[in-house]
């Protein structure tokens, strides 16, 4: 998503400069930014010489040190502890003035601003996947950060063409609160041998006008991603209708990760989405 990010920062003419783990890491993400505007240059959506204006407000680096930046926007794995480290390091290497904004689908704002000197300049903006196309970014305030730090990134969605919600900082804030335990739930019908993979995408497809079932979109989501969610709720509130369930579990400690791995509850292998065959146990478990 961090390419995502930068594309519709720089698509604005804001100065931005992306970072990644390794320069292998930084070449994907320039590539990916430079495939969808090619994209549309070819459906007529933007010039050749608008593409390379974009790319030119891109300084991709290997290093974050010394940033002369007003906001650094963390995207990195849904994990605490990286989170933590990168905050850390983004309070010692960024002007006191500098908004510090996390990504995050689900970790609270108030932890990662609690690592930092300025828990005041720490706030969500939350992107929704794939970035240049979704409009909806939630800001989340932190119980620290200031009207100043909202009012900032609030006005920035907007200059982005984007629509924000502010919300509060609790375990999934509103869209991942809503959507993961649905995506689990779906989980736990395929688990106990309801229906297939494809009959219960199916029913959400066309019976609830969803324009994904939850199987694929957890796919497409990532399904390490989907349970890392699901726990903090699960920890976040201590209520056992979070509980991810165990075959989201099992297919994690699988590796079997969605489309990002070739195989989730569906295989991806062959280049176009296969639904995977049985997956529920031989007797249902009881929650």
């Amino acid at each position: 998503m961090g390419g995502g990010i930068a594309q519709v920062l720089a698509a604005k003419g804001h100065e931005v400069l992306l970072n990644d783990v390794d320069e292998g890491r930084i070449r994907k993400g320039i590539d990916g930014i430079a495939k969808r505007l090619d994209r549309d240059v070819e459906k007529g959506r933007m010039s050749p010489e608008q593409r390379g204006e974009i790319l030119s407000h891109i300084d991709a680096r290997a290093h974050l040190h010394d940033l002369d930046v007003q906001l650094a926007i963390e995207a990195a794995s849904e994990r605490l502890d990286l989170k933590l480290d990168l905050f850390r390091f983004l309070d010692k290497n960024t002007p006191p003035e500098a908004v510090l904004a996390s990504n995050t689908s689900s970790i609270s704002i108030t932890v990662l601003g609690a690592v930092t000197s300025k828990p005041d300049k720490m706030i969500g903006m939350h992107f929704m996947n794939p970035v240049p196309v979704m409009k909806l970014v939630e800001v989340i305030r932190g119980i620290a950060t200031s009207d100043e730090t909202f009012s900032f990134v609030r006005d920035l969605a907007v200059g982005l063409d984007k629509t924000p919600v502010e919300v509060r900082d609790f375990p999934g804030f509103i869209s991942n609160r809503v959507l993961l335990p649905m995506i689990n739930e779906a989980v736990y019908a395929l688990y106990e041998g309801v229906a297939s993979v494809e009959a219960i995408d199916t029913v959400m497809k066309l019976g609830m006008n969803h324009p994904m079932g939850p199987l694929q979109l957890a796919d497409f989501i990532g399904l390490d991603t989907c349970l890392a969610i699901m726990n903090v709720l699960y920890d976040g509130f201590g209520d056992s209708k979070y509980r991810p369930c165990p075959l989201l579990k099992q297919y994690v400690a699988a590796g079997w990760l969605g489309k990002k791995s070739g195989r989730g509850f569906y295989d991806y292998s062959a280049g176009s989405a296969q639904a995977n065959g049985a997956a529920a146990p031989a007797a249902a478990a009881s929650r």
